[in-house]
């Protein structure tokens, strides 16, 4: 019998097929999200609506052209987004009941207007620096987002990678080591990379060539790597501080003219070396998987693998270098947290930032740019409660300290629902 190897066009995303059209099956999950979202604004916005103005602050003090401040009067404010928030839920209802899907830009819209509304509700009386807001979301971000790049070319090759926190915080340590010792930031960019490859080689070499469980490998090389750090950091660098874990950070870049733009320009445009790296990593990943030779090479052995073998694809040594790609850039991610954010090493600084990159590539169903919003949206959740609880916001502290998890869950559980990662995802390949 003959193996016959699916068609790929290598310019388009290698996604399955459903058995029937996806406008004939009626799926009520998303009016029936829409509306417990709604019903939650109205008692938040509505019911226990607050008095006062909220003021939104949409310029800082560094830029060229200033905007005015947003004053939104709370309580109509959210009244009227209620409203519209109905609106949107019956809409997608009588779109779903025609049988048509719910389209992405409608549920946008809908996010945007819970957004409004809360920030409006939660700063009833003060004020929110938008742009400080946004800046930092994209901070807290920058290592998910590696983190998440990484997830997603391991497991469009085939190979789940649970053990990127392990390379998040090797590339944190070794970043912070080798800057220190050097006073050279760059070379410790290097050396997150190197640290991060690494982590994936082990990974790769027991899952790919000894066919070892590839959850398991990537928890004990979380765990090992955790301890290991943790180690060192006890015997090595807490002792030695001021030569060992004082780590030069990258300054600041100003790209003329973009980063005079209100609101856009403070917040993407006056960064650091690694979130422009960020940026070209985003664009180039996308456009390899999809749009290059090598893309279709390795979407091929993390859909067929035995296809792919027949055509003359080498499977283990495609997968080799695929997952020690993934650790170089999730390495970087790691250097941000010494490099361009905390400037030095702590004990267990990712903090679950691994895992959280984890659900991002599955909230954004293994795809670079969905992974890169999925990833933003967790850094957001992250940086709304420091916002919130700096203005002195109502909402209990508990939950905002709560709040980046619940929507990583609600995100993964809620929204995502039944989604199909690479086929051969997890599985072994043993050449017959």
């Amino acid at each position: 019998m003959s193996t016959i190897a699916p068609v790929i066009h290598p310019t388009q995303p290698f996604e399955p097929r459903s058995g029937a059209a996806a406008g004939a099956i009626r799926s009520w999950k998303a009016p029936i999200a829409l509306g417990i979202f709604t019903l939650l604004s109205f008692l938040l916005l509505v019911v226990f609506g607050r008095d006062g103005v909220s003021t939104m602050r949409l310029s800082t003090g560094a830029d060229l052209i200033q905007l005015p401040d947003v004053e939104l009067p709370t309580r109509a404010t959210g009244v009227i987004i209620t409203v519209l928030l109905l609106a949107i839920t019956l809409i997608s209802t009588w779109l779903v009941y025609k049988r048509t899907k719910v389209p992405v830009w409608l549920i946008s819209i809908f996010a945007v207007l819970v957004l409004i509304g809360f920030l409006a509700w939660a700063s009833a009386g003060s004020a929110i620096p938008v742009p400080g807001l946004l800046f930092g979301s994209i901070s807290l971000a920058v290592p998910l987002i590696f983190g998440a790049l990484g997830g997603v070319i391991s497991e469009r090759v085939g190979v789940v990678n649970i053990a990127i926190e392990g390379q998040l915080l090797a590339g944190a340590f070794t970043s912070a080591l080798v800057a220190s010792i050097t006073n050279q930031p760059l070379l410790g960019l290097l050396a997150a990379m190197v640290a991060g490859m690494v982590v994936s080689f082990v990974l790769a070499a027991f899952s790919i060539k000894y066919f070892v469980d590839q959850v398991i490998v990537g928890v004990v090389l979380n765990v090992l790597v955790s301890g290991l750090t943790g180690f060192l950091y006890t015997q090595l660098l807490a002792p030695n501080s001021a030569t060992l874990n004082q780590p030069p950070k990258f300054e600041r870049i100003n790209i003329p003219f973009l980063s005079e733009i209100p609101i856009i320009g403070p917040v993407l445009f006056r960064q650091t070396l690694i979130v422009y790296l960020m940026y070209v990593a985003v664009i180039a990943v996308y456009f390899a998987i999809f749009h290059t030779k090598w893309g279709l090479r390795l979407r091929a052995v993390g859909e067929h693998p035995q296809a792919a073998d027949t055509v003359g694809i080498n499977v283990a040594r495609t997968r080799f270098l695929n997952v020690s790609l993934a650790g170089a850039i999730v390495g970087l991610g790691g250097a941000y947290f010494t490099l361009g954010s905390v400037g030095a090493f702590g004990k267990e600084m990712t903090a679950g930032a691994g895992f959280i990159a984890l659900a991002a590539v599955i909230f954004g169903r293994w795809d670079p740019i969905r992974a890169t919003l999925a990833a933003l949206l967790f850094g957001f959740a992250s940086n709304l409660q420091s916002v919130l609880s700096i203005i002195g916001s109502p909402v209990p502290s508990e939950f905002m300290l709560m709040l980046p998890y619940l929507v990583t869950i609600f995100a993964v559980a809620g929204l995502v629902g039944k989604s199909r990662g690479p086929a051969a995802s997890g599985k072994p390949y043993i050449k017959s």
